[in-house]
């Protein structure tokens, strides 16, 4: 995630950290060349026909609505995921100081910290498809079909095994293992997000239209703009095409991409959060680098 003031005027044209302009250099300076090759054709050969731009405005504004739809549909994905790593952050938290109220077992209520703190690293590379490259604190799950689980599991066990020896009472393990079923609930709900995209198409359909909008654009602005064309049409392009990626990044918030969601950052703030529960010093929080929050 970008992390980083409002940029200032002349600022706003060098900005490349979280802008989709390398993303979409190469098919902008195309339809910029293209449009410059209509221009030079029509003014050399006069082969294109006059087209009037009214239908163009209209075509405009249909397809600025359509982007605006999708580009909604993809924040409030990245927000629900927002949400829902803001409550696992929070529940963990609680877990912790209900464990130290219900829990009275020094080094399982220890453990129990350790196991949830693990759960959420291993959420974390698991949204993020990187399971291979879990810690090696937390090898106990590495082999498990889904790890995650597997700590969840875990913690199930250790609380049913606290119950049966009477080390919770049952008011404890009632209140902890709602807190479990919580957790889990929000891990569902990021997985859902993670494993439905945006229908592909939408994707199709306003690439098409966009690269359609920008290519016939030239016929209704060389009579009146000349060789300001291509700069005109270069607008076009950046707007329609830059929503679109913005949208295609918004919409895969677990992602590598820069305006994904800091999750690493978000793991340390756990970590943070339970070193006094653990009896160890906190950690650092992450801060952004390049104005780049991981």
């Amino acid at each position: 995630m970008i992390v980083r003031n409002k940029p200032r005027i002349w600022e706003l044209a060098f900005a490349l950290r979280g802008s989709v302009v390398p993303h979409i250099a190469g098919p902008l300076l195309s339809l910029v060349l293209i449009a410059g090759a209509l221009v030079w054709l029509e003014q050399s050969y006069h082969p294109l026909p006059a087209i009037d731009a009214t239908p163009f405005t209209v075509f405009g504004i249909a397809l600025s609505l359509f982007l605006g739809f999708r580009n909604n549909a993809a924040y409030d994905r990245w927000w629900e995921a927002r949400r829902l790593w803001g409550g696992l952050l929070a529940d963990l938290r609680s877990f912790a100081r209900e464990a130290r109220l219900f829990v009275q077992d020094e080094p399982l209520r220890r453990e129990m910290l350790e196991v949830a703190l693990s759960f959420l690293h291993l959420h974390r590379a698991s949204l993020r498809r990187r399971t291979e490259a879990i810690e090696d604190g937390l090898a106990e799950f590495r082999d498990a079909a889904h790890p995650p689980d597997a700590a969840l599991d875990r913690l199930g066990q250790l609380m049913a095994g606290a119950l049966a020896r009477g080390a919770i009472d049952g008011f404890g393990a009632r209140t902890l293992s709602a807190r479990l079923s919580s957790m889990a609930l929000q891990q569902a709900g990021c997985e859902r997000i993670a494993g439905t995209p945006l229908p592909f198409v939408y994707s199709l359909l306003i690439y098409r239209t966009t690269y359609l909008y920008c290519l016939m654009l030239p016929l209704a602005l060389i009579g009146a703009a000349g060789w300001l064309t291509p700069l005109f049409v270069g607008v076009a392009a950046y707007v329609f095409l830059g929503l679109a990626e913005v949208s295609e990044e918004l919409s895969q918030p677990f992602g590598d991409n820069v305006n994904a969601l800091p999750l690493d950052a978000i793991c340390r703030a756990a970590e943070i959060s339970l070193a006094p529960h653990l009896g160890q010093q906190a950690p650092a929080p992450l801060l952004p680098k390049d104005f780049h929050l991981t």
